[in-house]
């Protein structure tokens, strides 16, 4: 099992911040995130952003496709290639809607496809039989609708590996690491989580404690 972390933000800054700990795989974004951080979605520098994203060491950008589907395949192809320009892999996330599904088999023509907004383990059938690289189950957001979201995560991986084990479950929605600990002994191993979900991962208040225990025996 290979465990891979995507920092879950477009907020550059805390890209400056948290992506040279080394601990990320790469960056995920989308429409959502990009207002939060306070950009225009179509407005978006996508070359200077996967530049940036590529400095920091991220071997793969996920943009989500925006507009109308008969626009996603050009949309991708010129990801792709500012991608390819900047020297990482750019993964095109594709709701689960109808018109999505509809649209992704082009899409899968011309590089990895990441399937979102996932509530439910039978969209993993979708996912797998269309020959995504991943699908994007809101892990908090199912939880907070009531929804049993560990038992829909074992279905899915279990559909998954009947189906070839192509399609890999990347967590979204994580609210903190204990919802990642649980999940990871659950056999999970990919997980897109916010800065403070990060952020949390860095600092324990007995390790720091530890930590200032041995300098002060090291100055004595």
């Amino acid at each position: 099992m290979s465990l891979d972390l995507y920092l879950d933000t477009a907020d550059t800054a805390a890209w400056d911040a948290l992506m040279p700990t080394g601990l990320f795989t790469g960056i995920t974004t989308n429409p959502l995130l990009a207002q939060k951080a306070g950009l225009s979605y179509g407005a978006i520098d996508w070359a200077e952003m996967a530049r940036r994203a590529a400095d920091h060491g991220a071997r793969e950008l996920h943009v989500q496709v925006a507009g109308a589907p008969e626009g996603y395949a050009d949309f991708a192809a010129r990801l792709r290639q500012i991608g390819a320009d900047a020297g990482l892999t750019i993964v095109m996330k594709v709701p689960l809607t109808e018109a999505g599904i509809r649209a992704a088999p082009a899409l899968l023509q011309g590089g990895p496809v990441l399937m979102t907004a996932c509530y439910d383990a039978r969209q993993m059938f979708v996912a797998a039989g269309l020959g995504a690289q991943f699908i994007a189950p809101y892990f908090g957001r199912m939880l907070e609708a009531g929804l049993d979201a560990d038992d829909a995560l074992a279905r899915m991986r279990a559909i998954g590996q009947a189906a070839g084990g192509g399609t890999r479950i990347l967590i979204a929605s994580i609210r903190d690491t204990e919802q990642m600990t649980r999940l990871v002994a659950a056999g999970q191993d990919c997980f897109a989580i916010a800065p403070h979900v990060a952020s949390a991962l860095l600092s324990d208040d007995r390790t720091i404690a530890a930590a200032e225990e041995f300098e002060r025996a090291a100055a004595s």
